[in-house]
């Protein structure tokens, strides 16, 4: 089977198709005779010829010299092509009693030609020949019946002869359909090659996030386990801490009842002999002679008030219960607790120190000797103009993130109004572009006119949250592409979440008009 770049070379530049009785004009370019003598019969009404390949111009009709050798390839090459591989292929439309394939279409005829019948078939130059195909009428102009042989860039739509030189597509800039197609094909392979490196991108990306999914997944399963163990210890230990308590509580409660069981005891017995000696002592006040009760030795009257230093004690002398140890066991097995909690991982991340740039910093802004306050002064400071220079009230930050988990805390004063993110150092440094959030290459959470905002490439998404406090919380996972801020009160409270796939190193950015923002450093 002869190959498809032979089939190519072998193509009439305009139909399209297998040569058939080629000729060649004197720039030396093949067509086939009756192409070429159509599109010279276009031209005999302005004595002007041209090539329709080179667009070379002749002052007479060119003679046309058939191609002997041109011929000769062609007829080889019809004689060893295969006709046809299936039977399901284009068949000859005369062919009604059998599925015999076609070698050929005839535009004019709207009918396609087996071998035999292309032998008896009319050689007219109306009798357009084409490779077989099915819809035969998308290939002539439906306003013309011509064959499509050019291309009309201006309208981008292929048209016939007729309609390039006297129809509504005169004067347009046009070129041959096999020419246009050759560069609509370079444009698509172009677009297929963006598309497969898109695509490629994105098969990258899939598998990137699959790997995370999965990952997250097993880590999620092995944190549940953790946390499982961890809570299953938790409540062991506060069992035993409960336990613990109830035993101290119930020790001082014995102690307690003890003591007062034995002032009791004391104060009962205390109250006999106090009865014994009032009834003594009525019986004396009952008696009548007065010898008798002054000379009566049995009560000493110097006793009866004489008191028991023993039985003194009442029950505020009785202890209560002491909360004292009670609160040292709470106190020091919730902090054993906390330790362990801590040890496994279960803490806040620390915080990361964030180095401000003084050369990145606007001219009407101050930042503090230690690099970690920057201050709205209103008013253009003396600092060297460098190409880092912001041409706003903002600066950026020294320290940049590329990788890991990152957590920074920020802290305005009451006056001030600010933007907080993260940036590009490719950030521009002029114009409104270089303002954080106002572009591609930045991320920020805003606090104006007490309302809470967050920004990214222009566009402003207002957040319902309201202040409640002046310390914000940034949260950086850089690999997994996100970017939380959160009010630092308590608890904490989540006020938006950026999702990005960041291409380039973070940096801090911060802006901030009538006040200033300090960085927390460990």
């Amino acid at each position: 089977m002869a190959s498809s770049a032979l089939r190519d070379e072998l193509d009439c530049p305009i139909c399209l198709s297998t040569y058939r009785d080629p000729v060649t004009l004197r720039c030396g370019h093949n067509f086939c005779r009756v192409c070429i003598d159509l599109v010279l019969d276009t031209k005999d009404w302005c004595g002007v010829y041209f090539c329709p390949e080179c667009r070379v111009k002749f002052r007479k009709r060119p003679v046309l010299v058939k191609n002997h050798k041109l011929c000769n390839i062609v007829e080889r090459f019809m004689s060893t092509e295969q006709l046809h591989n299936e039977v399901g292929g284009i068949c000859c439309t005369y062919c009604i009693h059998s599925h015999v394939p076609a070698v050929k279409s005839c535009l004019h005829c709207e009918a396609s030609l087996c071998d035999n019948h292309m032998r008896v078939h009319s050689r007219g130059p109306e009798h357009v020949l084409t490779e077989p195909c099915t819809n035969l009428e998308n290939r002539k102009c439906p306003f013309h019946k011509k064959v499509l042989e050019y291309y009309c860039i201006d309208d981008a739509t292929c048209i016939c002869m007729s309609c390039s030189l006297a129809g509504e597509h005169r004067g347009h800039q046009i070129e041959l359909l096999k020419k246009a197609s050759l560069k609509k094909k370079e444009q698509l392979k172009k677009i297929s090659d963006n598309l497969l490196s898109k695509r490629e991108e994105n098969v990258s990306r899939v598998q990137a996030l699959s790997h995370h999914k999965t990952r997250v997944h097993e880590g999620v399963e092995v944190v549940n386990h953790v946390i499982s163990d961890l809570f299953e210890d938790i409540r062991r230990q506060m069992d035993n801490l409960e336990r613990k308590i109830l035993n101290e509580s119930l020790r001082q409660q014995e102690q307690v009842s003890l003591l007062a069981s034995d002032l009791i005891q004391k104060l009962e017995t205390e109250n006999e002999n106090l009865s014994k000696t009032m009834s003594t002592i009525q019986q004396m006040v009952n008696v009548m002679d007065p010898l008798t009760v002054l000379k009566d030795q049995e009560l000493n009257i110097s006793e009866v008030y004489e008191v028991d230093p023993s039985t003194s004690d009442d029950v505020h002398n009785v202890a209560d219960l002491d909360m004292l140890p009670i609160s040292k066991m709470i106190s020091s097995a919730l902090e054993v607790i906390l330790q362990e909690v801590k040890s496994k991982g279960f803490k806040m991340p620390e915080v990361t120190s964030v180095v401000l740039d003084i050369d990145t910093a606007g001219y009407d802004v101050a930042v503090s000797e230690d690099l970690q306050m920057v201050s709205w002064l209103g008013v253009s400071q003396n600092r060297p103009n460098t190409p880092e220079t912001f041409q706003t009230c903002q600066v950026l930050s020294k320290s940049c993130f590329s990788l890991g988990v990152h957590f920074l805390e920020v802290e305005s004063d009451d006056r001030a109004d600010w933007c907080v993110g993260m940036s590009y150092a490719s950030i521009d440094r002029k114009g409104e572009q270089c303002i954080i959030g106002h572009n591609a290459k930045s991320w920020g959470l805003r606090l104006w006119n007490n309302q809470y905002s967050a920004i990214h490439g222009s566009k402003v998404i207002q957040l319902p949250a309201l202040p409640s406090c002046k310390k914000l919380g940034m949260f950086l996972d850089y690999e997994t592409g996100r970017l939380f801020f959160y009010e630092m009160c308590d608890p904490m409270k989540h006020l938006h979440t950026f999702k990005a796939t960041f291409t380039e190193p973070l940096h801090v950015l911060c802006w901030v008009m009538g006040g200033s923002l300090r960085f927390r450093s460990e």
